[in-house]
């Protein structure tokens, strides 16, 4: 007999929780099993065929005859448990038809509405707002899709020079504020789900939020502010700290003179509320992409150099927005103002020049 490969063990006092993550099957071993598996770990050929322990364990497919060839996979352990143990979501009934799909779903989401909505924001905000003025729409109306496309680029190279408050104003409304501008939504939906934004967003939850890096804009105090999408609003969270922002971002120092970035959370708490599995944490990611593309084409849009990066000092971050344990999580950071649009750093082509490629 051999160990199933995809297993992991969590301790839950007083017992042991074996996780087939390949299956998505769950379990729970007392003293006595965890030792028997135990003693199987280190000598599957101690397998006993007239041991029930050993039975169960094989039953359950913690003990498998033929052994599983490996699944190449080059990044962590955790990283491989994640992917396969998101596949294959288990469904109970498979909709065979469009008419099975949408009298499934319906009693799906009438399930979920029966619920609580999760609230506007996971931590309490200052009561103070700070409107920003309407975007003005005109003002991208000469940039064509095509020359946005091509003109985006990734700059490591900023003059700290300051952007304007009506560029930043535009930035968030396009990035992450409710649309006044698009269709009229079915007065049917509840209001958790009425809003829309320029980004496709998982389930319609809106799950992304946004808190903005304020070094040198024109019309705002520097600091950190949490974005209110629903009023097109900006309420300060804290001073900028003193730690330079490179110091957030694992070190990537040339990104200090940034005027301007945008921290982009998830809503964990919205995902769980209408989506079980934890497949949703997936789109947690994908929903993250969407949204940060979004800021850097428009950003492009309006003659500003990007920059982005998924390289957060977690833990800094979180107590930054004060989001320490809470079930909204920073996953990733784009920046923008003005510079030279160079790729690199020029301290890192100064390396690279100095060097001697003599043979």
């Amino acid at each position: 007999m051999h160990i199933n490969p995809y297993l992991f063990i969590l301790a839950r006092p007083p017992h042991q929780i074996v996780w087939n993550y390949e299956n998505h099957t769950q379990f729970e071993l007392n003293l006595n099993y965890s030792l028997r598996l135990a003693q199987l770990i280190n000598d599957p050929a101690q397998f006993d065929t007239s041991n029930t322990i050993d039975i169960e364990l094989a039953n359950a497919d913690i003990l498998i005859k033929t052994p599983i060839k490996p699944l190449t996979w080059n990044w962590d352990e955790l990283s491989k448990i994640f992917h396969i143990g998101t596949k294959n979501i288990p469904c109970e009934c498979v909709p065979q038809d469009v008419n099975q799909w949408a009298a499934s779903y319906l009693q799906h989401c009438s399930e979920i509405l029966s619920s609580p909505t999760p609230p506007t924001r996971v931590q309490p905000c200052p009561v103070e707002r700070i409107a920003l003025a309407p975007c003005a729409l005109v003002n991208l109306q000469d940039v064509s899709l095509t020359q946005t496309l091509l003109s985006r680029s990734t700059s490591r190279s900023f003059s700290g020079h300051a952007i304007s408050i009506e560029q930043a104003s535009t930035l968030l409304y396009l990035t992450l504020g409710y649309l006044n501008e698009r269709s009229v939504i079915p007065a049917s939906l509840p209001d958790a789900l009425d809003a829309r934004r320029s980004s496709p967003s998982g389930g319609g939850l809106n799950a992304c939020e946004g808190y903005l890096y304020v070094r040198n804009v024109v019309g705002l105090e520097p600091g950190i502010y949490a974005y209110h999408p629903d009023e097109h609003a900006l309420s300060l969270i804290r001073p900028l700290p003193d730690e330079p922002l490179g110091q957030l971002l694992c070190g990537q120092h040339f990104i200090d003179p940034l005027p301007f970035g945008l921290f982009i959370t998830s809503r964990f708490d919205k995902l769980w509320w209408k989506y079980e599995h934890s497949r949703a944490y997936r789109m947690a990611f994908v929903e993250t992409g969407h949204v940060s593309q979004t800021f850097l084409m428009v950003a492009t849009a309006l003659g500003l150099k990007t920059w982005l990066t998924g390289a957060l000092s977690d833990r800094q971050v979180e107590r930054l927005l004060g989001l320490e344990g809470a079930p909204e999580q920073p996953l990733f950071f784009v920046g923008c103002g003005h510079g030279d649009g160079q790729v690199h750093c020029k301290e890192l082509m100064a390396l690279v020049n100095g060097q001697d490629n003599t043979p």
